[in-house]
């Protein structure tokens, strides 16, 4: 790509999605302008609205005015896009199929019940606590004895589970 790319990334700090977005630029050192929606909760930027007219959620990658919207998609485009800088997701197509598969676990099996921790109280909070252990076996059986999280070298999966436990940094 052109060294003149305008890259957008619509964002909210705390979010692991946007994390995921930002971490797979930083490890492509691809530069880009960050644009943080302020209260999502109160509403939604009229960029984000019209960017991500069908979720209207975060992150959103603009690459020259174009969206790329939700978080995995845009990590397979950053890769896909700079070719040429650190591989985030595995060339071989098994172990792509499995990094995903692990991506989709993680979003749908620790992301909800690590949710309900945070919000949940009394018996709520206990069966969210025990969901989410549950599942965080299943994923460190995974691991076993690899050294990076996926395979024997550091990429996208890796980034996919270091912020489960790790609070946002910028």
């Amino acid at each position: 790509m052109a060294n003149n790319d305008q890259i957008v990334v619509l964002d909210f700090l705390p979010s692991p999605y946007g994390m995921r977005v930002r971490l797979a630029l930083a490890a492509k050192g691809i530069e880009h302008e960050g644009k943080e929606e302020e209260d999502l909760m109160e509403g939604k930027s009229s960029l984000l609205l019209q960017m991500n007219p069908v979720h209207k959620k975060i992150p959103v990658l603009i690459h020259n005015g174009k969206p790329i919207c939700e978080c995995l998609i845009i990590v397979e485009y950053i890769d896909g896009v700079w070719k040429d800088k650190f591989p985030l997701l595995p060339s071989d197509p098994y172990q792509r199929a499995q990094t995903k598969f692990w991506a989709h676990f993680i979003d749908n099996k620790l992301f909800p019940p690590g949710r309900k921790l945070w919000a949940a109280k009394g018996e709520k909070h206990e069966v969210a606590k025990k969901e989410f252990i549950e599942n965080l076996k299943l994923l460190e059986g995974e691991l076993k004895s690899k050294p990076y999280f996926g395979g024997e070298k550091l990429g996208f999966w890796t980034s996919l589970y270091s912020h489960c436990t790790a609070g946002p940094t910028r």
